[in-house]
C-alpha cells in the first residue's frame, strides 16, 4: 500500500495531506542495538497506526495495551494496517497484548511508550507512565481539563522525563519559519491574530445501552467519566463520535475547539512568544450563543480573535496583523500584504510526525526538553479550555495565566477540573 493511501486509510478525520520522504531527515535503515529504543503502545487505534508507519526504526515496538482486547487483534483496523507494513508485518503477532496498561509498564521493560487513547483517558496514562519511568510520546489534545495539565506537567518535571505531544506542526520548516518571523519582529508589533471559530463539545444524551462484550473493559473504558450504558454506536473507541460529547473531549471533531483548534492556538501561542503563559481575559462575543466567537486579550494588549468560519483558509492556521502588514498561513500556505514580507519562506510539506519524533528520540537521548513539551502543550490545550467555559458561562473571564488561575471567579474555577470516578483520581504530585 503507498504511503499517502494508507494514511488516509487510518487516519479518517485528520489531516495529512502530503508527506515528507523518510531520507529527508535521514533515517537509518538498520540500528545498532544500543540505538534501539522499546516501546509500547496505549491504546490501539487509527492515529497510532499512522504514527508507526511514520515511526522511524530506533523505535522498536514490544508490547500493546487496549481496554478492548478486540483492537489489538489481527483483524482489528489497527491489525490489518500494522501487518500491512513491511517492517512490522513479521513481528505482529510477537507483540505482547495487555488490557491493563498498567500491567504493560509494570511488566515489560520499556523505554518509552506512546499514548493514543481517548482523550478522558490520556492524560492519567500519561502520568503513569511519566511515574513508571517511562518517556512518553502523547497524541493532542493532551488533557480533557485545565486541572489535568496542571498534574501532568508537574509529573513529568518530577520524574525527569521527555514527554513529546502531537502537535507535530512545531517540527515542520514552514511553521518554524513562519512563527520565527511572527515572533521576532518581521511584523512589527503584532495587534491581532484571527482564528477559526473552532466549535464547543456537546453534552450527550443517556441513552439505552447493548450488552458489554467480553473482550471489553468497559468500566476502563469510561475511565474518570460516569460509567453509562455500553453504546458502540457514540462511545466506543473505532467510533470517532465520542470525541464529540463534552464528557470525553472539548470538542474534538474537525473543526472543534481541541480537534483542529489545539493545532491552530499552539501555532499561534508559538508566533506570539507565550509558549508559558497565556492570555489575561476570554470572553463570548455573543453570550448564550453555544457557536459564540471567542476573543482573548494577552497582558500586552494583542488580541486572539477567534471568529473566521469553517473552510476560510483551509484546515488549521491564522491571520496575522501587525505594523507592517498581514500575513495569512494555512495548509502549508502564506501569503503576506504586502508581498515581500515572506519572501524565500520555505516550502510547505504536509504534516508528517516523523520530523516530531525525530526530535522526541533526540531529545530522549540528551534529555532536553522537546519542540512540542508538556508545558508548551498543556499552555496550548489550555486556550482551547479557557475558550469552552468562557461559552458555557456566558460572560467575560479575567485569567492569571502565572498562578494558571481565574481572578475572583469561582464559579469559573470550579470548572478548571471535573469529578472523577474511584480508582481514577489524578494522583498528588509534590
Amino acid at each position: 500500500m503507498k504511503r499517502r493511501a494508507f494514511l488516509k486509510s487510518v487516519t479518517a478525520g485528520l489531516a495529512m495531506p502530503c508527506i515528507v520522504p523518510r531520507s529527508v531527515f535521514g533515517a537509518a535503515a538498520k540500528p545498532a542495538p544500543n540505538d534501539r529504543i522499546a516501546v509500547g503502545v496505549i491504546g490501539c487505534g487509527g492515529r497510532v497506526s499512522a504514527l508507526l508507519y511514520e515511526a522511524p526504526p530506533q523505535l522498536q515496538v514490544v508490547a500493546l495495551a487496549d481496554c478492548d482486547l478486540r483492537q489489538m487483534s489481527a483483524e482489528s483496523v489497527f491489525g490489518k494496517a500494522v501487518k500491512s507494513m513491511p517492517k512490522y508485518s513479521q513481528q505482529f503477532a510477537t507483540w505482547k497484548r495487555y488490557q491493563d496498561y498498567s500491567e504493560m509498564l509494570e511488566k515489560e521493560k520499556l523505554d518509552a511508550v506512546f499514548v493514543t487513547t481517548t482523550t478522558h483517558a490520556r492524560a492519567l496514562a500519561c502520568i503513569h507512565a511519566v511515574q513508571a519511568k517511562k518517556d512518553v510520546y502523547a497524541e493532542k489534545p493532551l488533557t480533557l481539563t485545565i486541572e489535568e495539565g496542571q498534574v501532568l506537567v508537574k509529573a513529568v518535571r518530577k520524574h525527569g522525563r521527555v514527554l513529546q505531544v502531537g502537535t507535530q506542526c512545531r517540527t515542520l520548516p514552514l511553521y518554524g519559519w513562519v512563527n520565527n518571523l511572527v515572533r521576532t519582529g518581521g511584523l512589527g508589533r503584532i495587534e491581532k491574530v484571527i482564528a477559526h471559530n473552532f466549535e464547543p463539545p456537546v453534552r450527550r444524551e443517556s441513552k439505552p445501552g447493548q450488552p458489554v462484550p467480553k473482550e471489553l473493559n468497559w468500566d476502563m473504558w469510561c475511565n474518570q467519566t460516569p460509567l453509562v450504558p455500553y453504546d458502540p454506536t457514540e462511545l466506543h473507541p473505532s467510533c470517532p463520535l465520542w470525541g464529540k460529547w463534552w464528557e470525553y473531549d472539548g470538542g474534538g471533531l474537525p473543526w472543534g475547539m481541541t480537534g483542529w483548534g489545539t493545532h491552530s492556538l499552539d501555532m499561534i501561542q508559538a508566533a506570539l512568544g507565550t509558549d508559558y503563559t497565556g492570555p489575561v481575559e476570554v470572553w463570548p462575543d455573543k453570550p448564550g450563543d453555544a457557536l459564540s466567537p471567542i476573543f482573548m486579550r494577552y497582558a500586552d494588549g494583542r488580541r486572539l480573535e477567534m471568529t473566521l468560519p469553517k473552510g476560510h483558509g483551509d484546515f488549521w492556521g491564522a491571520i496575522y496583523h501587525g505594523e507592517k502588514g498581514r500575513i495569512e498561513f494555512f495548509l502549508n500556505k502564506v501569503q503576506s500584504d504586502p508581498p515581500e514580507l515572506v519572501a524565500g519562506h520555505p516550502e510547505g510539506t504536509g504534516y508528517p510526525a516523523l520530523g516530531h519524533m525525530h526530535n522526541w528520540i533526540d531529545c530522549m537521548r540528551t534529555r532536553k526538553r522537546p519542540n512540542a513539551d508538556v508545558e508548551i502543550a498543556h499552555r496550548s490545550s489550555t486556550l482551547c479550555h479557557l475558550a469552552n467555559i468562557a461559552r458555557e458561562l456566558g460572560r467575560r473571564l479575567r485569567w492569571n495565566p502565572d498562578k494558571e488561575e481565574f481572578v475572583g471567579d469561582a464559579e469559573a474555577n470550579a470548572l478548571k477540573s471535573r469529578p472523577r470516578r474511584k480508582g481514577y483520581e489524578l494522583p498528588k504530585i509534590a
